[in-house]
């Protein structure tokens, strides 16, 4: 993956977050939700790469329709980014009470 530096950085981001979703107080099907939505992430990158690399291989030139299905696959992965926000807000949200359990527990309660 060193030519794919958008990977890298979602590795980054995944890596940063898997720990504060293991962390936070949350129930395990939250956490697993939460890590989940991170994962579709690199799946949803990986893709893109690979779409990406084969028009750049079979059309080198280029073409409208390769770029429409570059910009498809680059769209796929802003929605796994819109998935992940949206898991993370609701398990986070303060009706979860997540943040009261998450002081209680940081103060010794």
């Amino acid at each position: 993956m060193k030519h794919e530096p958008s990977f890298r950085e979602d590795l980054i981001f995944a890596l940063l977050l898997v720990p504060l979703a293991i962390f936070l107080p949350i129930n395990a099907v939250s956490t697993a939700l939460m890590i989940s939505s991170l994962i579709l992430i690199l799946i949803v990158e990986l893709l893109n790469s690979a779409i990406e690399w084969i028009i750049d291989y079979v059309r080198p030139e280029i073409h409208p329709l390769a770029k429409r299905i570059k910009d498809m696959a680059s769209a796929a992965v802003f929605l796994s980014y819109i998935n992940c926000v949206v898991v993370w807000v609701i398990m986070l949200w303060p009706e979860n009470a997540v943040w009261k359990r998450l002081g209680d527990m940081l103060s010794g309660h």
